[in-house]
């Protein structure tokens, strides 16, 4: 038998061990791992000289544009972002322009897709104004349904306690999973009143008007109101030692509650906001350090199950604005989330084990991506490849991404990809991007 591609002298991420082994490689799927005198002969062969091999790592919150924001983002450079960034996978959030959440609109966006995207690539719809064509949207292959609960984002009305029971209820039935930004509406509506009132309009003012608080309130309020309904319900990127104990507290009875993190609260702190001004407003905003502590000690206990980079592409000239409630909030993030978590790795705060189960295992296990987050026969062909002693310096200029700016601009870490397969294609090699669009596959709910 010859195989499409064998990788020899690998250090594998295998079953919570780093093993030396070979990989055998046919038709985009592992077929055979084991040493290499065992290894079927191949058309192609590639030495990793020893590189770190790990499951093809998902994001699951980005934000890749395209359609009419293509000037802040589209599908080739977010994917290429992503590939350099050791993604494989990622899934992408629904508010855009048009707003995915309805049937014509996450066709069309998926038609997009298919021709431009260079990993794996899912999609997220909002709930659409008419929850029963829920199912239908759900049937086209939505990933998932995005709830933000901060501002009125696609047809369910967030003020209404009842259409948030219906939501949740129609997702349920649909045994899909609702991806919630947890802030609370009105009170962050009536705090930037007040500041706007007052004329304050600096960085310090905006995460006065996103407190905690206004977190903990929408947290308290998703799980309420989603009693009985079956729903599957994520937080994305919790920000608040409270918001996490709330979170904590529904696992404990029961609850079907998942959660994430960013690296950007994992990392950076309200002070990072003062000192790098509007370039680090993001939404939730920075907190103070005893939140970013409890947060990383949620990452290493179990807490937090999955990291996500909320990868969110403007231009420097939206991120330069005068006043702080004109800034577009948000930050690139595909290419600097692995590096600054490996670089965690090194420093013995976090683990390899660790690193495997918040970007492949968990995201895999909560989107039902079944042939994905591990490196196991029959699984999808996805390898994230990494050299984790190699030193270097992030520089946002260089970024696939059209957004070129970053918090973590000039940072020294440790730890990068190198290369990035994709059902079996080499697609990033030593930050050059050596496929074309069109070479991920778009991941539909439906073909799980």
């Amino acid at each position: 038998m010859i195989v499409d591609l064998v990788l020899h002298n690998a250090k594998a991420y295998i079953k919570g061990e780093i093993l030396e082994c070979s990989i055998a490689i046919e038709e985009g799927k592992y077929i055979k791992i084991g040493k290499q005198p065992q290894m079927p002969n191949a058309d192609q062969k590639i030495d990793l000289h020893g590189l770190l091999v790990l499951p093809g790592l998902i994001d699951e919150h980005v934000h890749l544009r395209d359609e009419e924001k293509t000037y802040k983002e589209d599908f080739i450079s977010g994917t290429s972002s992503a590939a350099a960034g050791g993604f494989t996978t990622v899934l992408d959030m629904p508010n855009n322009q048009p707003i995915t959440n309805s049937v014509k609109t996450f066709k069309n966006r998926l038609e997009i897709a298919k021709r431009r995207t260079l990993v794996n690539i899912g999609l997220y719809s909002e709930f659409p104004e008419n929850l029963t064509t829920l199912t239908k949207i759900s049937y086209e292959g939505a990933i998932g349904f995005k709830l933000f609960m901060g501002n009125q984002i696609g047809g369910l009305n967030i003020d209404d306690d009842q259409a948030l029971k219906n939501g949740f209820k129609a997702a349920g039935e649909a045994n899909t999973v609702v991806a919630i930004h947890a802030e609370d509406k009105n009170q962050i509506t009536l705090n930037e009143h007040q500041f706007k009132k007052n004329k304050r309009n600096g960085v310090k003012d905006y995460l006065l008007a996103h407190t905690e608080q206004t977190e903990v309130q929408a947290i308290e309020r998703a799980i309420r109101t989603s009693e009985g309904s079956n729903a599957c319900l994520h937080f994305c990127h919790i920000t608040s030692k409270q918001g996490l104990e709330t979170i904590k507290e529904a696992k404990k009875a029961g609850k079907n509650v998942t959660c994430e993190a960013t690296p950007n609260h994992l990392l950076l702190t309200s002070a990072d906001t003062a000192r790098l001004g509007m370039i680090a407003i993001i939404a939730p905003p920075l907190r103070a350090k005893l939140h970013q502590d409890a947060l990383l000690k949620g990452v290493i206990q179990g807490d937090i199950d999955t990291i996500g980079s909320d990868h969110a592409p403007h231009t420097i000239e939206e991120k330069t604005v005068d006043s702080v409630w004109d800034v577009k909030v948000g930050t690139p993030g595909l290419e600097t989330t692995l590096p600054l978590m490996l670089t965690l790795v090194k420093k013995k705060i976090v683990t390899f084990q660790k690193l495997v189960e918040v970007f492949a295992e968990k995201p895999a296990e909560i989107y039902s991506l079944t042939n994905k987050g591990k490196l196991e026969k029959g699984k999808d062909a996805d390898l994230t490849i990494i050299d984790y002693k190699r030193h270097w310096t992030i520089a946002a200029s260089k970024f696939k991404s059209k957004a070129k700016f970053s918090p973590y601009n000039n940072w020294e870490v440790i730890g990068k990809p190198v290369k990035t397969f994709v059902n079996g294609i080499l697609i990033m090699d030593e930050n050059e991007i050596v496929a074309n669009p069109g070479s991920g596959r778009i991941i539909q709910k439906t073909t799980q």
